[in-house]
Formats: C-alpha cells, sequence, structure tokens
C-alpha cells in the first residue's frame, strides 16, 4: 500500500484565512491548497485528489453546506471538517447531518485543527479498508 502525506482543500471565501491555514498545514507536513469559493472548490476536486475538505459553511454564491452535498455525492470518501463563526453553529451541526466528518467554531486553534484533520484521514482509510475488502 503506498503512504502519502493527507492532500487538505481549504475552502473559505477569506482570503488571508486560506492563505494563513495553507501555510501552516504545510509546514507540519500536510500537502494543502486553498480556494476562496464553492464553486472552485468542486472544479479543484475533479481535477485533484484529496483526502480532507476543510469548508467554511458561510460563503458569498454557492454556501458550505450545498458545497458539503455535492462532495458527498461526488467524492463520497472525502472527509469534510466544516468551519463555522459562533453565530452559525446551527448550520456546523446541520453539515454534520449532512454527512460531515466534524465542525470546528472559527477561528480554531491549529492544534486543534490539525488533530481533527488527522481524524478524518484515520477515518477516511478505515472507510477505504472497508469497501477494498473482499466478501
Amino acid at each position: 500500500m503506498i503512504v502519502h502525506e493527507t492532500r487538505v482543500l481549504i475552502v473559505d471565501d477569506e482570503t488571508k484565512l486560506v492563505e494563513a491555514l495553507v501555510e501552516r498545514l504545510r509546514v507540519r507536513g500536510f500537502s494543502t491548497a486553498g480556494v476562496e469559493s464553492g464553486e472552485s472548490a468542486l472544479l479543484y476536486l475533479d481535477a485533484h485528489p484529496v483526502d480532507v475538505v476543510l469548508l467554511d459553511v458561510m460563503m458569498h454564491g454557492m454556501n458550505g453546506l450545498e458545497v458539503l452535498k455535492r462532495i458527498r455525492e461526488r467524492w463520497p470518501l472525502i472527509q469534510t471538517i466544516m468551519l463555522t463563526g459562533h453565530a452559525s453553529v446551527t448550520a456546523g451541526l446541520k453539515g454534520l447531518r449532512l454527512g460531515a466528518f466534524d465542525y470546528l467554531i472559527k477561528p480554531a486553534p491549529l492544534d486543534e485543527l490539525i488533530r481533527k484533520v488527522n481524524q478524518a484521514m484515520e477515518r477516511k482509510n478505515a472507510l477505504k479498508a472497508l469497501q477494498e475488502k473482499p466478501s
């Protein structure tokens, strides 16, 4: 089995946040990319393999919950962690009902974010192993 670094896509319409998270995760060994809209996220996923998506709930254009639905339909193994502000915790919980791995309230401490990404990757690996298990 080929082992690779965890591939993370950060989706948020706050440019500075995307840039900061991409750099901070990259320094810690993650393969990271960032986009600033739901539409851009779906285009990116069409062209690049990703393990975990950090997805803002409240974005201009296509919101995070709609993006989550499309990810779950097209790439069911990708694990999604919703990023939400204090005012939209309800949206984060709705994301869980729609199949998100978890949610974090922004700004999440980096160590907590990394822990969640690692847990999401473990879940993806477990689901993939179940799919590949001969019946």
